[in-house]
């Protein structure tokens, strides 16, 4: 740093870069603890997002407790030296290549992997500050092992627990109600000459009453378990469960933000816990303001669902996620999600395996693209003097 209010420049554009990360994670991140709420009609979308947003504020909060191990794994040390990893160009350019990523798969309405899109802006950001010193075998087994794991292990434990729990309700004499479709039906003639319309009659509105499948009706679950109405109990369960997935994308996805602050020299780490809550603040508005595409996709494009499989879905990420947070595994909560409503439409045989296909690819990209946007970046910030 040659002087002062260079410095402070830098720093500010670094928590301002954070703050971009941040709300580009809420944005494309928020609403994939809750889809199944929506995409089983279980509540209506301000309802579901307001959860998505309190929960995952809490666990952002409560991951300055229990989440210290990763905020060494996305520091950058170990994949580059520790004094790349500690400078304020590096990691701007980290959380802009990352930020940047994210943002426009939000704006694309595709559920991508802030965790990717941090790996790829650390590659990147490291091969042009450090070329040759950047650990590659370290990449490969703290970052991309657990990324493709992560969905693999969604899918299975998904389709499972949805069938041991169809094992559990038919235990109890839990069964699926038919559903039924009430709603008025409007006739439209459409006009010819004015002798022939004078010769029909005009159609009143009509009701009609059909059967149909979900999703085009909703389907309600009949019996009780211990005196409670099975309904009433799942939807509990349900709301419950995701609000358990928030809180701990909230306790896995921070840290790896957080980490681009406490990281640097130039910033008293002592404030740790305020860069926690600036980076939960700018989560919860991204996900308030610009969740509302990736919610289409994530609740009524991948797979149908109703109440129960949504809940064994929303049950498996949430314990997946839960415990890579406890054990510093840097698993993405979007591969976790996904793979668990792909599990469920794998086993009711609803998935849209094109949209699933597209998400995938999507998924390829977003680690070359931030890195390419990263190494871009820490290149034009080098021309700074420092």
């Amino acid at each position: 740093m040659v002087g002062f209010p260079a410095e402070l420049l830098v720093i500010i554009f670094l928590v301002l870069a954070t703050g971009f990360l941040a709300y580009s994670n809420g944005a494309n991140d928020n609403f994939k603890g809750v889809a199944s709420l929506f995409g089983s009609r279980t509540t209506s979308y301000r309802t579901t997002i307001w959860w998505a947003t309190v929960t995952t504020f809490a666990g952002s909060i409560g991951a300055w407790f229990v989440a210290s191990s990763l905020l060494t794994t996305f520091s950058g040390r170990g994949v580059v030296g520790d004094q790349i990893a500690g400078s304020p160009f590096f990691l701007v350019a980290v959380a802009l290549g990352a930020g940047l990523t994210v943002i426009i798969a939000t704006l694309a309405g595709l559920p991508v992997s802030t965790t990717h899109g941090l790996t790829g802006a650390i590659i990147g950001s490291g091969l042009v500050a450090a070329g040759t010193g950047v650990n590659v075998q370290s990449v490969g087994e703290r970052f991309l092992l657990p990324l493709v794991l992560s969905p693999i292990l969604a899918i299975a434990s998904a389709s499972t627990l949805h069938m041991a729990l169809g094992v559990v309700w038919r235990r109890f004499g839990i069964t699926r109600e038919s559903c039924v479709c009430v709603g008025e039906k409007a006739h439209m003639i459409l006009p010819q000459t004015a002798s022939v319309m004078a010769l029909q009659p005009v159609l009143p509105v009509a009701i009609q009453a059909s059967t149909g499948d979900y999703p085009h009706c909703a389907e309600r679950y009949a019996g009780a378990v211990l005196g409670i109405r099975a309904q009433d109990l799942l939807d509990s369960a349900h709301f419950v469960s995701a609000g358990i997935v928030s809180f701990a994308r909230g306790l896995n996805d921070t840290p790896k933000i957080a980490a681009l602050l406490l990281t640097t020299r130039a910033l008293d780490t002592h404030l740790g816990v305020t860069a926690f809550a600036a980076i939960a603040a700018a989560t919860a508005v991204g996900g308030l303001l610009n969740a509302r595409r990736v919610a289409e996709t994530m609740s009524h494009r991948i797979t149908s669902m109703n109440h129960g499989q949504g809940f064994a879905a929303n049950l498996s990420t949430g314990l997946l996620v839960l415990l890579a947070s406890r054990y510093g595994l840097p698993v993405s909560t979007t591969h976790v999600a996904v793979g668990s409503l792909f599990g469920i439409g794998l086993t009711t045989r609803s998935a849209d395996a094109r949209v699933v296909r597209r998400i995938v690819l999507s998924w390829l990209f977003t680690l070359p693209c931030a890195a390419l946007l990263g190494a871009m970046i820490y290149a034009a910030l080098a021309w700074f003097p420092g």
